[in-house]
């Protein structure tokens, strides 16, 4: 409780992901918007594995005192960094996950294959958080009319992210699925943490899971994919040349 940083509890996020992954010992994992390290620590002492717990608002300095106290600052590593802007070379990780934060980001047609370089071929790559059951078809349903606010948009079905991601060639998709009954636990982690929070409450009960839940996705870098290069700037040349004629 004392560790809450969104809207989803990370470790039921955790948890329900990893069941559906591979890992090891020693290997390198990326927890991509990792909030207050929470799924870092789970993945870490679940698995016994290298985690660089990386996020663009959380504290590093607060997340390495967390690790620390939980006894894994040496195999924790948390790092200050957009997920636009990732400090890592080329096929570092062995996998990478994101909980509950992909739709902050993930949604960009190009996302995936900027992304896709940080995992080594025949890595994971994998989320799990906040969804739809069905699509919206741009139409905000009239029962959620109240909570929805615009960054709502971001959320879509699983469905929807396995073409979103298969259509790049990229990966082969593994899980792409739904956690049954998914808004009840929705609800209950709002009501543990928020209870005054009456509008998404609300919400999730007038919905009742015809909408609102819980996705997940698990995909694997193709090992034969041949990634493009992410355009990050124009290469410097400058010619004097007059601006007007003389």
């Amino acid at each position: 409780m004392a560790n809450v940083s969104g809207g989803a509890n990370p470790l039921w996020m955790t948890e329900w992901l990893t069941e559906a992954m591979d890992f090891k010992p020693g290997m390198r994992v990326l927890d991509l918007g990792c909030g207050r390290a929470m799924s870092s620590v789970f993945l870490q002492r679940e698995f016994g594995v290298e985690v660089w717990a990386t996020d663009k608002f959380f504290s590093v300095t607060e997340n390495w005192h967390r690790t620390k106290d939980a006894g894994m600052d040496q195999k924790i590593f948390p790092i200050h960094a957009d997920a636009r802007s990732l400090p890592f070379a080329d096929e570092f990780f062995d996998a990478i996950v994101c909980i509950d934060s992909i739709i902050y980001y993930g949604t960009d047609d190009m996302y995936l294959n900027y992304l896709a370089r940080f995992v080594k071929p025949g890595g994971q790559i994998a989320f799990a958080g906040a969804g739809l059951m069905q699509e919206s078809n741009e139409v905000i349903p009239e029962h959620l009319k109240t909570w929805w606010t615009p960054d709502v948009w971001s959320l879509h079905t699983a469905g929807w992210w396995r073409r979103h991601w298969e259509r790049t060639g990229i990966t082969t998709i593994e899980v792409a699925d739904s956690l049954p009954d998914g808004w009840k636990l929705w609800k209950d982690w709002i009501l543990a943490i928020a209870p005054e929070n009456q509008i998404e409450i609300a919400a999730l009960e007038l919905d009742h899971g015809r909408y609102l839940g819980y996705v997940r996705m698990i995909g694997r870098r193709k090992e034969e994919i041949q990634l493009d290069e992410p355009f990050s700037y124009i290469p410097y040349v400058y010619k004097k040349t007059a601006l007007l004629p003389e």
